[in-house]
Order: C-alpha cells, then structure tokens, then sequence
C-alpha cells in the first residue's frame, strides 16, 4: 500500500545517501579486486570505481521517477540534474584532474632537468590528483544508484 507520509515518502532521498555511502564503501573492495592490496583511504576519497556522484544522483532521479511518475515535471528536473553531475564526473572533473597531474609533472621536469628550484610555497602544495571519474566508473555508479534506488522502492511499498 502507498503510504503519502513518513519514511516511504523520504524514500527517494535515502536511497539516494544509501547509494553514494554503498559507492564509497565499495571502492577499497573493487581496488583490492584489481590491484590485491586494500586501501582503505578510498572510502573518503573522490575519483575510483563505482562513482559515488553518480550513484547519489541516479537513485534520486530513479526514486522519483517511481514515486512521482516518469511524466512528472520533478522527474525531469531530478534527470536533468542527474545528466549534468554524471557528465561533470566524467568530463569536466576528471580533466581538471588530468591538468592538475601535466602541471605537477611539468613543475618537477624543470626543476629536476634545469636545475631550477622555484621558492614560492605554492609549488609545494599538495595537490589531489583525481578529482573525477572514468565513464566505466560513472557507469559502474549509475547502476549502483538505479539498484539502490528500486530495492528501497521494493522496501517502500511493503
């Protein structure tokens, strides 16, 4: 039975934190798959498989879309927003990753090969280098959002 009231009608938004908690959790495990070492520093981290961006913002746009109708006027605004924040993952994000890894690199060539040693603390400032995502990341957490967002739904209406 729908229940208008109480938890089942907030269910979009858990399930949208549920996701991108899943997605953080997930990501030392799916390294260890790969790489066979933990890093347990991952579960704070952005950037790595499956996006936790991406996983927020397809459980909510899902979760609506199932409580408030797919031709609903809040469905197309939640999917709107989710296309924009998987992109920016994918593109914007992970680029200004891949530019802040060229600068670094490039600072360290001319100091190492000319023999130049810059003196303002700027140069020695720690930069994180992965900022964004991979589409196969994005994609990874697009599912993970959609799985979330129709096993909350599955919860919701029982």
């Amino acid at each position: 039975m729908y229940k208008p009231y109480g938890v089942t009608a907030l269910y979009p938004f858990w399930s949208a934190i549920v996701a991108a908690l899943l997605a953080q959790l997930l990501k030392p495990l799916f390294y260890w798959l790969i790489h066979h070492e933990w890093r347990w520093g991952l579960c704070k981290d952005s950037g790595g498989f499956p996006s936790s961006h991406s996983a927020l913002v397809s459980a909510l746009a899902l979760a609506v879309g199932i409580r408030e109708h797919f031709s609903s006027t809040i469905f197309a605004v939640t999917l709107s927003f989710a296309c924009i924040v998987v992109y920016d993952a994918a593109n914007v994000r992970y680029y200004s990753g891949q530019n802040i890894r060229i600068t670094q690199q490039l600072v360290k060539d001319v100091q190492d090969n000319l023999h130049v040693r810059f003196i303002d603390p700027i140069y020695q400032t720690k930069v994180k280098e992965v900022l964004g995502h991979k589409w196969v990341e994005c994609f990874g957490g697009v599912l993970l959002g959609c799985l979330t967002a129709l096993i909350f739904h599955l919860v919701a209406i029982s």
